[in-house]
């Protein structure tokens, strides 16, 4: 199995430059991102909270795979939905006093909703979920918890098919979700 060198990538430095980095394909790695969110490493989850954090800094996306990449290698590793997830949301003003949500990831990715991330409603397991865009064609979705908030402050719009949920941030309507009349 390929390993992945990660010295010269501290978290102080943010996030590397992956989408400049071309390094050929190295093989697979036994790494699994679950759909809540845990990191799977050879089928034990990975407790150190930083070392998920570095990985995610250098995760890249093609098609529909996912890679760890560094300037010298590129692995493939296992998605299961998406490989982020939103852990909790807040709704602040911004530096023109309109009020925004501001999302923040398990990685401790920080997303401001109409700003630098959107939401889209998507299929998953026969329901339409909410996602936020994070980075490079990748996704985060919503912890449950967060996403019950979501619903208790969104504002029920109601139309002919049914009731969509709007979140407002940075002026723009967001939806979060629709319900159809039955």
């Amino acid at each position: 199995m390929p390993s992945i060198n990660l010295d010269p990538i501290t978290l102080e430095e943010g996030y590397p430059p992956v989408d400049r980095w071309h390094p050929d394909f190295c093989g697979d790695m036994d790494l699994l991102i679950k759909a809540n969110g845990e990191w799977i490493h050879e089928g034990s989850a990975i407790k150190r909270e930083k070392m998920v954090t570095l990985f995610s800094r250098i995760l890249w996306r093609e098609g529909n795979e996912y890679f760890l990449v560094t300037p010298a290698e590129k692995v493939r590793i296992q998605v299961e939905d998406v490989p982020f997830q939103i852990v909790r949301a807040e709704q602040i003003p911004n530096s023109v006093g309109e009020f925004v949500w501001r999302f923040y990831t398990k990685t401790n990715d920080v997303l401001t909703l109409g700003e630098d991330c959107r939401i889209e409603l998507r299929p998953y397991q026969g329901d339409w979920m909410p996602y936020v865009s994070v980075r490079h064609g990748m996704w985060a979705n919503f912890h449950r918890n967060v996403y019950y908030q979501l619903i208790e402050e969104a504002e029920q719009i109601e139309q002919a098919q049914g009731i969509t949920l709007q979140l407002k941030s940075a002026g723009q309507p967001h939806t979060i979700g629709t319900f159809h009349e039955i």
